[in-house]
């Protein structure tokens, strides 16, 4: 059966609900609303196969006059990262007092060769991928993995290489680290984040 996960983003002022289904592979969409740094409304679906990748991420991302969409397919010859866009989110963030997002996507999929997870910001669905990928639910004390991710930032929807850190710290916690930012990660049974200090808190009961 599918589950429903339900998180408080502590960090944005907003929240997060995805339906989630385990079988070979693992899929998932979900609903992610914010205000910050403008409100917007995140509705995304992702598709991982039985090795753990991930072979397909769809997001579109809504405001006030302003609209970006983004897909994200992966195959044995890379990354294909197609967008579009309507109405102007950087007018809605200068008005908003931040600067201006730039383009969704990336103009050199290249980068992303050596990902095989996705992140999408502020998510904390998105950490279950490269935790279960390498083995970490319920492990113990284990080495640092050090990764690649193509990284989806929100609002923008801009396409990235980041780099990663996950570290099994007892059989329910994992640290993470990406550039300066460290945190840890309270994990349930299934690989799912119940706290992300700091951005987010399982607010579900489960």
């Amino acid at each position: 059966m599918p589950r429903s996960l339900f998180w408080s983003l502590t960090g944005s002022g907003g929240a997060e609900h995805a339906i989630v289904a385990d079988g070979p592979g693992f899929t998932a969409h979900g609903t992610q609303l914010a205000v910050d740094p403008v409100g917007y409304t995140c509705r995304y679906r992702l598709t991982a196969g039985a090795d753990g990748g991930t072979t397909s991420l769809e997001v579109e991302v809504e405001g006030a006059g302003w609209q970006r969409r983004v897909r994200l397919d992966r195959s044995a010859g890379g990354w294909r990262v197609t967008t579009g866009e309507e109405g102007d989110l950087d007018a809605a963030l200068r008005a908003a007092g931040h600067p201006p997002a730039g383009l969704p996507g990336t103009d050199d999929p290249g980068r992303l060769d050596d990902a095989l997870d996705v992140d999408l910001s502020r998510s904390p669905l998105f950490n279950t991928l490269p935790i279960r990928r390498l083995g970490l639910v319920g492990a113990a004390s284990s080495t640092a993995h050090r990764i690649t991710v193509a990284w989806v930032l929100v609002p923008s929807l801009a396409v990235v290489a980041a780099e990663q850190v996950y570290t099994a710290l007892a059989p329910d916690r994992v640290g993470f680290a990406s550039d300066t930012f460290q945190a840890q990660l309270t994990l349930d049974d299934h690989g799912f984040v119940t706290h992300y200090p700091g951005v987010a808190a399982r607010a579900d009961g489960n």
